[in-house]
C-alpha cells in the first residue's frame, strides 16, 4: 500500500474550478464573473502599456544577470512601494520608523505578517471579516494562528455594511489580537467604511491594543487615485499605530503571474527596526529564500520615472473607470427590467466586485442555464461584464431572481 493512500482528496478552490469550468463551456454566450483579473471591453486581458514599455526597457537592459535578489527584495522597489502607500511626505518613512518587505504578491506578504506575528510576536488570535476574501482565513491558520475570528461586515438586508456590528465586534475582541482590515474596495462586498467610520475604527483599535494588519490589493485601481485609497492606512499611521500592510501589484499593474508584492512595517520608532529585519529575514529564508526580479524591476522602473509614473496613472484611471461604467450599466438594464429587489448598491460599491445580494439557488441557475459563471456568494467580478454581454447578464439575473423561491 502506498504511503500517500491515506491521502484525501481536498474541496477544489471555488474561483479556479469555476474558471476551468468556463473554459470548457461550449455555449458561445458564456460570461466569467468569477475571475478577479481585469478585462477589457472585449473580454481580453490587458497588459498596460507603460508595463510594456518597462518590460521593453528591462530586456533591452544588457547590464541585468539573473543573480539572486536580496532575502527581502530590491531596497528601490521596497522604498518606491512604501512611499506609495504612505505618501511621499509621510513621517512615517522620513523618521525611518517604516520599512519595506519584497514579498510574493499581496498573498505572500499576509503569510510573512502572519509568520512574523505568530511565531516571534506570539499573537494567536486574528479576526477578519465576515465576509472576506476566502484566503484570509487559511494564510493565518497555515501560519500558526490558532483562534480564527470573525468581526460582522455585510448587513444583507441594508446591501452595506454592518458597522454598528462590526464595532460592536471589535470591542469584543482581546487585548492584543491581530485585526485584518481591508485598506479598500473590500472584497467580496465592494463596501468601505467611510473616513469618518474609519477614525472610529481607529478609535476601537487604540482602545482595546489591538493590530491591525492591512491588505491593500487595489491601491490606485479602486478609485483611480492611490492616494484616495490609501487613506485608511495613512490615517492610522498618522495617528501613531503600529501596524502591516500586506500591499500587492497584481490588480494595479496588472502583473498577476509575476508575484510581486510589498509588506509594509510601520513601527513606534527605528530602533527597532534591524530586530525586525533579521526575524523576518530568517522567515523568508526558511519559506522561499528570496523573491524573484522581473515584475519587481517593472514596478521599480515605473514607481521610479517620473514619466512612466504618470502614465501609469493614467492606465489605472482607465481601468477604474470602465468597472464605475460596467457598474452603472448593470444597475440600468436590472431597473429598466424592473427585476425584484433593490440594486443601489452596485452602483454604491466600489473595485473590481460587487456582492449582487443574489443567493445560492439564483446562483445556481445562472450557471446551469445561463453559463454565466460567478461565486455561489453571488459576488461577481465587474470587469468580466462588457457592452456586449451586460443586457444577457442583466436578463439573466431578471430571470433568475423572478424563478428562484426566495427574494433577495
Amino acid at each position: 500500500m502506498s504511503i500517500f493512500s491515506a491521502v484525501e482528496v481536498g474541496p477544489p478552490v471555488e474561483v479556479f474550478a469555476l474558471n476551468q469550468a468556463c473554459l470548457k463551456d461550449p455555449n458561445p454566450n458564456k460570461v466569467n464573473l468569477g475571475v478577479g483579473a481585469y478585462r477589457t471591453n472585449e473580454g481580453k486581458p490587458w497588459i498596460l502599456p507603460v508595463v510594456k514599455k518597462a518590460e521593453a526597457a528591462i530586456v533591452a537592459d544588457g547590464s541585468l544577470n539573473h543573480e539572486y535578489l536580496p532575502v527581502l527584495g530590491m531596497d528601490s522597489v521596497t522604498n518606491a512601494a512604501t512611499t506609495l502607500l504612505l505618501g511621499d511626505d509621510s513621517e512615517a518613512i522620513k523618521s525611518k520608523r517604516a520599512f519595506g518587505v519584497q514579498c510574493l504578491s499581496g498573498t505572500g506578504a499576509l503569510r510573512v505578517g502572519a509568520e512574523f506575528l505568530c511565531r516571534i510576536l506570539k499573537r494567536t488570535t486574528f479576526y477578519y471579516s465576515s465576509p472576506t476574501w476566502e484566503n484570509h482565513h487559511k494564510v493565518f491558520v497555515y501560519a500558526g494562528f490558532a483562534e480564527p475570528r470573525t468581526y460582522r461586515y455585510w448587513h444583507q438586508d441594508r446591501r452595506g455594511i454592518d458597522f454598528e456590528g462590526m464595532i460592536e465586534d471589535l470591542k469584543g475582541a482581546p487585548e492584543g489580537a491581530v485585526i485584518i482590515l481591508h485598506a479598500c474596495a473590500h472584497n467580496p462586498t465592494g463596501v468601505d467604511p467611510t473616513q469618518d467610520q474609519w477614525k472610529q475604527i481607529a478609535d476601537v483599535c487604540e482602545e482595546k491594543k489591538l493590530f491591525p494588519f492591512f491588505d491593500s490589493a487595489y491601491q490606485g485601481f479602486a478609485s483611480g487615485d492611490p492616494n484616495k485609497d490609501a487613506f485608511a492606512v495613512r490615517y492610522f499611521v498618522e495617528r501613531g499605530f503600529e501596524l502591516l500592510c500586506a500591499q500587492s501589484f497584481a490588480k494595479n499593474f496588472g502583473l498577476y503571474n509575476e508575484r510581486i508584492g510589498n509588506l509594509t512595517i510601520v513601527q513606534k520608532d527605528e530602533s527597532t527596526k534591524a530586530a525586525v529585519a533579521s526575524q523576518i529575514t530568517l522567515l523568508i529564508r526558511g519559506m522561499y529564500s528570496n523573491p524573484p526580479a522581473f515584475g519587481s524591476r517593472i514596478v521599480n522602473l515605473v514607481l521610479n520615472d517620473a514619466t512612466l509614473r504618470a502614465e501609469w496613472m493614467e492606465c489605472i484611471q482607465t481601468m477604474s473607470s470602465r468597472i464605475i461604467t460596467m457598474r452603472k450599466a448593470l444597475y440600468d438594464e436590472l431597473v429598466a427590467l424592473k427585476t425584484p429587489g433593490t440594486w443601489e448598491h452596485i452602483t454604491q460599491q466600489i473595485g473590481m466586485f460587487s456582492y449582487t445580494g443574489l443567493n445560492e439557488k439564483q446562483v445556481d441557475i445562472l450557471i446551469k442555464e445561463f453559463s454565466i459563471y460567478l461565486l455561489k456568494t453571488g459576488r461577481i467580478s465587474m470587469c468580466g461584464l462588457t457592452e456586449n454581454n451586460v443586457k444577457y447578464v442583466a436578463k439573466a439575473i431578471h430571470e433568475a431572481v423572478t424563478r428562484a423561491s426566495s427574494k433577495i
